[in-house]
């Protein structure tokens, strides 16, 4: 599968998407620059207006950290909120620069695209798997979390350290890496893992709960200790990475149940409310993750486990954040004292 065919499952590799300015899929040359459509410049003023309201619910200073977006239409690709625009595009109205077409209309992933900032690269929802705006709105929230983890001090070089990549400075190593996905013993192991962890999420009396988070916590440590040194990293990392964003994800959902929707937003004709997605979220990730399946899923499945993990975590030790980013490419930490 090539990588630009998955949506919201990955993330591209930098070194390959700084290739943002080849002519892939570019259109011919225009001779009057166009405007973003209505209906999509509404959806965006809409994220911001929504992270502007909840972001630093979810995580502290949240809001300090730069937010640009680049919209790619059928045609057309439209940036916004980036400090110094690369010159290849054109100003149009509304706040936003344009320029022909260059990435596939099904994009979704958070890049230094033109250098830092990262920059949250996305098609129109129809084109997605969100579908529909508010979906398409909270999905953007678990992108702008990448950005707040790629703005952290040495984040790349840290990603570096973990010494995974194995001579390939494509990057797409964090695509591509060899995790043994398909060993039966690991799969086993993973599968019972997942199950433990569905189970202590879902217990509502907190007695059982502390009982079933500390088998759940010696599993996780035996999943591990079976895993190479470099395989535990890399499962490790995924988790961080991917995982938590998924949580964010979640949250930002949840959170967005007490947020106001302006007025153009709930006209827009696939509107939804937040409650209702908010409803919804939380169960869509524990279903996914109940039907995980390692050796087929493969890389997939760490967004729906990570996510979940951090559900955990919030029962666990409601500060856990506090460390978050102290703790870098790694959540093993919170569970060696269970």
């Amino acid at each position: 599968m090539s990588i630009f065919s998955v949506q919201n499952v990955m993330r591209l590799p930098i070194a390959l998407l700084l290739l943002a300015t080849a002519p892939f899929g570019q259109s011919p040359a225009r001779q009057l620059s166009p405007q973003i459509p209505q209906d999509d410049a509404i959806r965006i003023r809409e994220f911001y207006r929504l992270a502007d309201k909840i972001q630093n619910q979810i995580w502290p200073n949240w809001d300090k950290v730069p937010a640009p977006l680049m919209l790619v239409t059928e045609n057309t690709e439209f940036l916004t909120h980036h400090p110094a625009p690369p010159k290849e595009f054109t100003k149009v109205d509304g706040g936003f620069y344009e320029r022909p077409r260059q990435f596939p209309t099904a994009l979704l992933a958070t890049f230094p695209a033109f250098g830092p900032p990262s920059v949250i690269v996305i098609g129109e929802p129809k084109n997605t798997e969100s579908k529909t705006s508010t979906p398409w709105l909270v999905t953007l929230m678990h992108e702008h979390f990448h950005q707040l983890q790629n703005a952290q001090l040495d984040y790349y070089k840290g990603v570096e350290s973990l010494g995974l990549s194995h001579g390939d400075q494509s990057g797409m190593w964090m695509l591509n890496y060899a995790f043994p996905y398909e060993n039966p013993q690991v799969a086993e192991g993973f599968g019972h893992l997942r199950d433990l962890l569905l189970t202590a999420v879902s217990e509502k009396d907190d007695v059982a709960f502390a009982k079933l988070a500390k088998q759940y916590a010696s599993q996780r440590r035996e999943f591990l200790a079976q895993l190479s040194a470099d395989d535990h990293k890399y499962f490790s990392f995924q988790i961080w990475q991917e995982g938590i964003a998924r949580y964010t994800q979640i949250m930002a959902a949840e959170t967005a149940v007490s947020y106001q929707a302006s007025e153009e937003y709930k006209a827009l004709p696939d509107f939804e409310s937040f409650v209702a997605y908010a409803a919804r979220a939380r169960r869509e990730t524990l279903d996914e993750l109940k039907h995980a399946d390692l050796a087929k899923g493969k890389r997939v499945v760490f967004y729906s486990f990570g996510g979940t993990e951090g559900l955990l975590l919030d029962r666990l030790d409601p500060k856990w954040k506090s460390e978050y980013f102290l703790r870098m490419f790694s959540t093993d930490s919170y569970f060696e004292t269970q």
